[in-house]
């Protein structure tokens, strides 16, 4: 397996809470789980993030509060962000932002991209987002 150069690493309350959330409902593909069952390593589209249980406490620094999240948001490419949103509907999961299609002025041309921001089960922000190409201005 081929390890992306950036890899974010979340701190989670639940690991079963988590990657019911992020395999099960989002897609995420379970790539490993740790021996102890406290961490797993997880893919979507080319996106790799690993969930740790908070109770390790070799990462732990201060007292995490919910939401965990705060300050960041993580921005994955989704193929089709509709399924996403069906799948979240479905299972009665909120949104945050509900699906929107953006245009962006970028070297002379418009570029397009459709999103919406969902929060994890311990508040980390996520903003799917799909590749709507490009066209002139």
């Amino acid at each position: 397996m081929k390890y992306n150069k950036l890899i974010p690493e979340i701190t989670v309350t639940s690991i079963e809470k988590s990657i019911e959330f992020y395999c099960n409902i989002l897609g995420f593909e379970k790539k490993y789980v740790g021996e102890d069952k406290d961490f797993a390593f997880i893919s979507f589209n080319g996106s790799q993030m690993l969930l740790q249980e908070s109770s390790n406490e070799a990462w732990k620094k201060a007292e995490l509060e919910y939401p965990f999240g705060r300050g960041v948001n993580f921005s994955i490419e989704a193929l089709s962000v509709e399924e996403l949103v069906q799948k979240l509907e479905e299972k009665g999961h909120p949104l945050l932002s509900k699906l929107d299609e953006k245009w962006y002025k970028k070297d002379g041309a418009l570029h397009g991209e459709k999103h919406f921001m969902v929060m994890d089960p311990d508040g980390y922000l996520l903003r799917f987002m799909e590749d709507l190409g490009s066209k002139p201005l």
